[in-house]
C-alpha cells in the first residue's frame, strides 16, 4: 500500500497586499474627471474675464469721492454713493439684529428641547428647509404686500431689514443646528451626570462649542442678505437719495439698487460709477466671506 502523496499549499496572502496589477483603468471614470476640471477652468476663466472688465471700468473713480459725495444726476464725475453705502449699512445692522437672535433661539430649540415626535415640530422643520429654498422675489412681494401696505410700515429700512430677516432665517436657522448638532452627545451627558440642568449644559457647554458653526453660517447669511436686490427694488427702495437714513422711518437706498440706477444710464461716467461701487460690494462681500472663514479655522474644534 502505497503512502498518500502531500501537495505543497502556497502560504495565504497577507491581508493588507497591495495588487501589484496596479488600479484598473476606467475610462469613464477619467472622462468624468476630466469634465470636472475642464468645467472648473470655464468658470474660473469667466469669472477672471468679468473681474479684469469690472476693474478697468472702475478704475477712473477708484478714489475717495465715491464714498464721501452723494449721488448727482448732473456731474457724475463727482458723484458718489455714501447715502447707498449708509443704507445698507442701516439695513444690514437691524436685518442682523432682527434675523440672528430669532434663528439663533429657533435652532437651541429645535435641537436641544422639541420633541421629533410632535406633529408641529416636524411642520416647522419641513417650513424652514422650505423656506431656504424661495426665490428673494417672493420675499419681496410678501414684504411689499404684508409689511409695506398692510401693516403701514411703509417703504423704509424697517420693512427692507424685517422683509431680509425673513431671507435669511432659514440659513441662520439651518446652520446653527448644523453647529450644534456637531457638538458630542458625550459632553451634555457629562454635563448632566454631574448635576447640571439643561438650561445650564447647553448655554454653558453647547453653546460655547457651537458658536463658530454659527457664527459662521450668520455671516455667510447677511453676506447674501447685503448683495440682495430684488426684495428691496419690490419694496420701493429710491434710486436716486441725497440723504443718509436717519432712523427706522426714514427713506432709503442701498449698493445693489445705487448700481441699477447707474448701469441704466446712458452716460459712461455712470458706467465707471458703477463698476466702481460693484468693486466696493465685491470687497465687502470678500471682507464677511474671509472672517467666516477665519472664525470656522480659529475656534473650530475637532472631537
Amino acid at each position: 500500500m502505497s503512502a498518500p502523496t502531500l501537495t505543497k499549499q502556497s502560504p495565504p496572502a497577507p491581508a493588507g497586499r497591495r495588487n501589484l496589477a496596479g488600479p484598473r483603468f476606467r475610462p469613464a471614470e477619467s472622462l468624468f474627471r476630466w469634465m470636472l476640471l475642464a468645467c472648473l477652468a470655464i468658470g474660473m476663466v469667466f469669472l477672471a474675464a468679468l473681474l479684469t472688465y469690472v476693474i478697468v471700468e472702475a478704475w477712473p473713480r477708484l478714489d475717495s469721492r465715491l464714498w464721501t459725495n452723494f449721488p448727482s444726476v448732473r456731474r457724475p464725475e463727482n458723484a458718489g454713493a455714501q447715502s447707498a453705502i449708509m443704507g445698507t449699512v442701516w439695513v444690514i445692522s437691524f436685518t442682523a439684529l432682527f434675523c440672528l437672535p430669532t434663528g439663533i433661539m429657533a435652532a437651541i430649540y429645535l435641537e436641544e428641547y422639541a420633541d421629533g415626535e410632535r406633529w408641529y415640530n416636524r411642520l416647522i422643520e419641513l417650513n424652514i428647509q422650505n423656506l431656504a429654498a424661495v426665490p428673494s422675489i417672493i420675499y419681496g412681494i410678501l414684504g411689499l404686500g404684508l409689511l409695506a401696505r398692510q401693516f403701514g410700515l411703509g417703504t423704509t429700512v424697517l420693512t427692507a431689514a424685517l422683509t431680509l430677516s425673513l431671507l435669511v432665517l432659514p440659513v441662520v436657522v439651518i446652520a446653527s443646528r448644523e453647529a450644534i448638532r456637531a457638538v458630542p452627545q458625550s459632553i451634555r451627558q457629562a454635563s448632566l451626570a454631574l448635576g447640571a440642568t439643561k438650561w445650564q449644559t447647553v448655554s454653558r457647554q453647547v453653546l460655547p462649542a457651537a458658536v463658530p458653526g454659527m457664527a459662521t453660517g450668520s455671516i455667510l447669511a447677511l453676506s447674501r442678505a447685503i448683495g440682495e436686490a430684488a426684495p428691496v427694488i419690490m419694496l420701493g427702495a429710491v434710486t436716486f437719495v441725497m440723504f443718509n437714513p436717519e432712523g427706522l422711518q426714514s427713506s432709503y437706498t442701498v449698493l445693489p439698487v445705487q448700481i441699477f440706477n447707474w448701469i441704466s444710464e446712458s452716460r459712461q461716467e455712470f458706467h465707471h460709477l458703477a463698476a466702481a461701487a460693484i468693486l466696493m460690494l465685491l470687497a465687502i462681500l470678500l471682507l464677511m466671506n474671509t472672517a467666516a472663514i477665519w472664525l470656522r479655522n480659529r475656534y473650530s474644534q475637532r472631537w
